[in-house]
């Protein structure tokens, strides 16, 4: 599959806590979880090389249609409400729209 629609979202989490949201955000991967979907085809958290509570998500979806109605469902809304508690800031997002590249994991 190819993904037409993706965005980075970068999540600072209070002192010290950018393991255990790193460890909340891998959850997303699980079966039943968003990353797990088949119509998620790129699912990569990263943190930050100088600070380890600032956490990158970068997502690549078949549509955008597809991303919002996964994410409208119960198992991504558990993991967001679990999340708000960890942050310091609201998360910054940025979306695009996939030209070409590759992942290989």
């Amino acid at each position: 599959m190819i993904a037409n629609y993706g965005f980075n979202a970068t999540l600072t989490a209070k002192p010290h806590m950018g393991d255990r949201l790193v460890d909340l955000l891998l959850t997303g991967l699980n079966e039943g979880s968003p990353g797990a979907s088949e119509h998620c085809v790129v699912y990569l958290v990263s943190r930050s090389a100088s600070d380890p509570d600032v956490i990158h998500v970068t997502e690549g979806w078949t549509s955008e249609e597809d991303h919002h109605r996964i994410f409208a469902g119960e198992a991504a809304q558990a993991i967001v409400a679990r999340i708000d508690g960890l942050l310091v800031k609201e998360s910054e997002y940025t979306d695009y729209v996939p030209v070409r590249g590759k992942a290989a994991f």
